[in-house]
């Protein structure tokens, strides 16, 4: 278990982590999720003991760990390049991972080779494997504990795809407490046991991917996460007051009103994007562009300048003041 209590980091003058209290429990995948500069690969080092704490405490496995080299807290970094070999075999690379730590040659085959299916590869060079393949080679730690920073972040999509149930299943497999970083919102959702919502060094929202998703309390959270991500519609509609906003994602807006008591929108189609399972209607009202999320055959029937009346349930529209979500909604 991880705990850290109200933990930050400075340069100089420039705070870059404000005060971020969390417990990460055993056996957790917990992604750190935010745009660049939110300050998420700063944490993650922190806990790794590459980087100093200014202030606050970090606590691994019930030890304050805030003045401990990084080798003595029993964490396996996972990088992006996967920080590999590339002259040794697998299992060269596997043995000198737990040499370090004291494991010998044949205890790597029985306890690890096995585990993370490489068993068939161990005498293959790591530009001989799979990128899937490589992550595991990397992981293997005599340890339950890994950090593992934006590994995905230069593979095309496809292979992300494949990487992300990669990871996640071996996680699994290793009994791991994992914290993962990431500013890719769909490897936030997929991975995740809980995300962690970052923003300009401090925390915005924590939770899991369904709470984050249906019950954003932040609207940087609300916003971060969802593709296409969620419209923000600030004026143009009764009971929205100066520095209020009604957030409503793309799915959840119709073309047709529902029990009567829906919000109208009325917008002109600028263009349409049809990208296999939906359609994406660009539409500009309200004073700005709002994105539809359609059937795939729905959008067929539109042309570009059309004149649209759309139509949001009460219930699907989150209201924002500021920053921090408003349960009191719109009055019907």
């Amino acid at each position: 278990m991880i705990e850290l209590s109200r933990i930050g980091k400075s340069f100089g003058q420039v705070s870059v982590i404000d005060s971020v209290s969390l417990t990460v429990r055993a056996g957790e995948l917990v992604v750190l999720a935010g745009p660049s500069g939110s300050g998420k690969s700063a944490l993650l080092r922190m806990i790794a003991g590459l980087e100093d704490i200014s202030r606050g405490e970090c606590v691994i496995a019930g030890k304050r760990v805030n003045d401990m080299p990084a080798k003595d807290r029993g964490i396996a970094m996972v990088f992006q390049n996967y920080a590999l070999y590339p002259h040794m075999t697998v299992f060269d690379n596997l043995a000198f991972a737990l040499k370090v730590q004291g494991k010998s040659r044949r205890e790597l085959r029985r306890r690890f080779a096995a585990t993370v299916q490489l068993t068939e590869y161990l005498r293959r060079k790591p530009s001989q494997l799979s990128g899937g393949q490589r992550q595991r080679v990397a992981m293997v730690r005599d340890t339950r504990l890994f950090l593992v920073d934006e590994p995905l972040s230069s593979l095309d999509a496809k292979l992300r795809g494949q990487m992300r149930v990669e990871i996640r299943s071996l996680h699994d497999a290793l009994g791991a407490t994992s914290v993962y970083v990431t500013n890719d919102q769909t490897e936030a959702m997929t991975l995740a046991d809980r995300i962690v919502v970052l923003n300009k060094g401090s925390v915005e929202q924590v939770g899991t991917p369904h709470e984050l998703y249906e019950n954003p309390q932040a609207r940087f959270a609300a916003g971060f996460l969802g593709a296409p991500e969620m419209n923000f519609i600030e004026q143009g509609l009764p009971g929205l007051n100066p520095g209020e906003a009604l957030g409503v994602r793309p799915e959840n807006i119709a073309l047709r009103p529902g029990d009567g008591t829906d919000l109208r929108l009325d917008v002109e189609l600028e263009h349409f994007e049809y990208p296999g399972a939906c359609t994406l209607c660009h539409c500009r009202g309200h004073g700005l562009n709002i994105v539809v999320q359609l059937g795939p055959d729905q959008g067929r029937a539109f042309v570009q300048g059309q004149n649209l009346k759309l139509y949001v349930g009460r219930d699907k529209a989150l209201k924002f003041s500021g920053n921090r979500r408003k349960e009191d909604g719109l009055a019907a």
